[in-house]
């Protein structure tokens, strides 16, 4: 993880959650808020720029595991101390690989 991306990290104190993104990964993935929490707080957990996507703000995908082993990739962005989660899912295949060779 970059240098840059982990100090972003280590000032958070916590996620947002609202109306806008609060059921959205389980209506469309059956993935939990606490899921999407529990990614950051495991390692390995891979942290990557989308600098493809940050048109408007800065956004970021991670790569991680739940506590009871699900590997879901999330792209998230940070507002102010909160990480909020935009989207997540379970992960690919070759996202799967990747993380297993670290």
């Amino acid at each position: 993880m970059d240098d840059t991306v982990k100090a972003l990290l280590l000032k958070c104190t916590g996620f947002e959650w609202d109306k806008g993104n609060k059921d959205k990964n389980w209506l469309k993935h059956r993935v939990t808020n606490s899921e999407c929490e529990q990614i950051f707080f495991n390692r390995p957990l891979i942290v990557h720029f989308d600098e493809r996507h940050s048109d408007t703000e800065d956004r970021f995908y991670a790569l991680g595991h739940t506590d009871l082993g699900r590997m879901l990739f999330i792209v998230f962005t940070i507002r102010g101390t909160k990480i909020r989660v935009i989207s997540a899912r379970d992960m690919s295949r070759k996202e799967r690989a990747i993380y297993r060779n670290l």
